[in-house]
């Protein structure tokens, strides 16, 4: 039978920012491999839950410009930050501009189903935020950038042959964990969603599974993945998915 394919994959880069500010990718070993099997479906992470405007304002130091985490930085439309929750847990906050999720009630049911995933392949949604014109998505901090930083961006060494394997093969079991818990739709799909975890292993932004919204009413823009019959009839084969 040989090993599973992700035990092959026994290499990850990591990144080491030293007082100049270089780069340097550095392999270690996969820590997100082990018994429970290569998705790590027993992910063990608070429930989903509601946070407060001024939880979510201390958090981030006032939604201070210094910790903007987007790669368009304040320019984004909705802009993401960096935080903390009571000074230990680290958080990654998605504030979205006043003009969008008009209906709160939407906003509220579309982060409570994403917020139901756990898994160790995807940076997972663990809470939100529906005060007045505000709303705010609380995702799990990922520090070691985007794999378009990576792949694009890097100053001393490209991106290991290993890595990139790993990357196709960790977002491949990404998107399939997503399908079997019926959000098969996945928007936006492109370098900058997938960021890398304090072990450096790359993981499927949860930002994406969440719909858009305009006028009040849900849409879908960019369908970057997508079951193939879905494109065809506007049906997927998964029971429940329409």
């Amino acid at each position: 039978m040989g090993a599973p394919p992700w035990r092959l994959l026994c290499c990850c880069c990591c990144r080491e920012s030293d007082r100049n500010g270089v780069d340097d990718l550095k392999l270690k070993p996969d820590a997100a491999d082990g018994e429970e099997g290569a998705a790590g479906d027993r992910y063990d992470l608070p429930p989903f839950q509601d946070f407060t405007f001024q939880q979510l304002r201390l958090a981030t130091s006032g939604f201070t410009a210094e910790n903007i985490i987007s790669e368009s930085g304040d320019k984004a439309p909705n802009v993401v930050y960096k935080g903390k929750l009571d000074a230990q847990r680290r958080i990654a906050v998605k504030r979205f501009s006043r003009s969008a999720w008009p209906d709160p009630r939407q906003f509220m049911e579309e982060a409570k189903s994403v917020g139901q995933l756990r898994n160790k392949r995807i940076v997972n949604l663990l809470g939100c935020c529906c005060e007045a014109d505000e709303r705010l998505l609380v995702a799990e901090y990922m520090p070691n950038d985007t794999l378009a930083k990576h792949l694009f961006h890097w100053e001393s060494q490209a991106m290991v042959w290993p890595m990139r394997l790993r990357v196709v093969l960790y977002l491949a079991e990404a998107l399939d964990y997503c399908i079997s818990k019926e959000r098969a739709l996945y928007h936006d799909l492109n370098a900058y969603r997938v960021l890398f975890d304090d072990d450096c292993n790359p993981r499927l932004s949860c930002f994406g599974l969440m719909k858009n919204s305009r006028d009040g009413k849900s849409y879908s823009t960019n369908l970057a993945f997508t079951p193939p019959e879905y494109m065809r009839t506007g049906k997927s084969l998964i029971p429940g998915m329409c």
